[in-house]
């Protein structure tokens, strides 16, 4: 499927760290009946990842809010262990965002972002792509192209909105 304004995301079942563990998140009930963003990025702990797009959002979260939506989610081709860790050491579970871990690429694949850098050791990962959804349909998407970040930041989706 593409990325494309009146689309509906698939389902899938995502994962996150819950009181005691791992829990699965059912995406499609996340987003049912609410305006959410919903940003992904090749990973964890990783250079741009972690000092431009997840702080683009932080940076973005009362405008983003002022804007109706409820929000703000950070999907991630990594374990629900390594996006908990990372969220709390950079500050974007404080901020609001939520991390959801698509362990095995499924949502990834399915949307046609699957890239991969070997180069990099970034294998099977997720382009860098927001979105702006109403109970799970496409308003608004941005995509960068793969090794980019300026299309798919809170600011210039903002700009968008």
């Amino acid at each position: 499927m593409a990325l494309e304004t009146g689309t509906r995301l698939p389902e899938a079942t995502l994962l996150k760290m819950g009181d005691k563990g791992p829990e699965t998140v059912n995406l499609s009930e996340r987003l049912k009946g609410r305006k959410v963003v919903l940003f992904a990025l090749p990973g964890a702990y990783t250079g741009a990842c972690s000092t431009a797009h997840v702080p683009s959002f932080i940076r973005s979260m009362d405008a983003l809010r002022a804007k109706g939506v409820e929000a703000v989610i950070c999907v991630s081709v990594n374990d629900p262990f390594a996006l908990k860790a990372w969220g709390e050491a950079i500050g974007s579970t404080a901020a609001g965002i939520e991390h959801l871990a698509d362990a095995e690429g499924v949502l990834t694949r399915a949307v046609g972002m699957e890239f991969s850098a070997p180069h990099l050791g970034l294998i099977g990962r997720s382009n860098r792509y927001a979105l702006v959804l109403e109970d799970g349909v496409i308003t608004l998407a941005s995509i960068d192209k793969p090794g980019v970040c300026d299309l798919s930041t809170g600011e210039a989706l903002l700009e968008q909105m």
